[in-house]
């Protein structure tokens, strides 16, 4: 019941915040468009780059999304006043933790049909895509909410979020970018499987450390 709390907040406080989360996938979309201009016109070599620059976009979006995530917390100190309820941290830390990956997941869903026109790639199986934009988002959103809690307090958010972030996800970020890859560029050695598995593990680690250490990062 703290979990389902947790994440009805968060969702309603996103909700509230919508104007931001368009303004975050403007910033994506822009990205997209600007990584585009770096290929040229050669649409073969747009092709091959379009996974790439899709979570690229994403990754860059998402510390917008994360450093914004706390703010209502930090508004009056109303972060120590949930620390004060009797529940557990790690509710809340998995309660905005699955709030910022619905975030995510669905800033990644509209990304994909501009990705589709600007990069003139062939749109994949629909079920497949979804389902490794699930897992890439959620290999954002577990550490980078651990981090925005650790930066929540700090002047330069903005600015240590993503030095601390980026280097975390790297190999959410490989695994991601191949997985998408091969849905868009096609499979004929079936290593499809393989890298939705190593991305699922990825996952699996930094939710469970992060879940861990997250009461140590408030309290501190």
């Amino acid at each position: 019941m703290q979990l389902v709390a947790a994440v009805h907040k968060d969702l309603l406080l996103q909700w509230r915040g919508r104007a931001q989360a368009i303004a975050i996938f403007v910033f994506g979309a822009t990205s997209l468009l600007l990584f585009s201009f770096a290929i040229g016109p050669n649409a073969e070599a747009l092709r091959q780059h379009a996974a790439g620059f899709i979570w690229l976009a994403l990754l860059l979006s998402s510390t917008l999304t994360l450093a914004e995530s706390f703010q209502s917390e930090m508004e009056e100190h109303a972060l120590e006043g949930l620390l004060l309820l009797p529940a557990d941290a790690r509710a809340l830390y998995y309660g905005k933790a699955l709030a910022n990956w619905a975030q995510l997941t669905l800033l990644g869903v509209a990304l994909v049909p501009l990705t589709v026109v600007l990069y003139d790639a062939p749109l994949p199986r629909a079920g497949g895509l979804l389902g490794i934009i699930m897992l890439g988002a959620a290999g954002l959103s577990g550490p980078g909410t651990l981090y925005a809690a650790m930066t929540s307090q700090t002047r330069a958010q903005q600015t240590l979020l993503p030095l601390l972030l980026f280097p975390l996800v790297v190999p959410v970020l490989l695994a991601s970018v191949k997985a998408t890859s091969l849905l868009i560029l096609g499979d004929p050695m079936g290593q499809l499987r393989s890298w939705t598995i190593l991305l699922v593990c990825f996952d699996a680690i930094h939710w469970s450390v992060c879940g861990l250490l997250f009461d140590r990062v408030v309290e501190d």
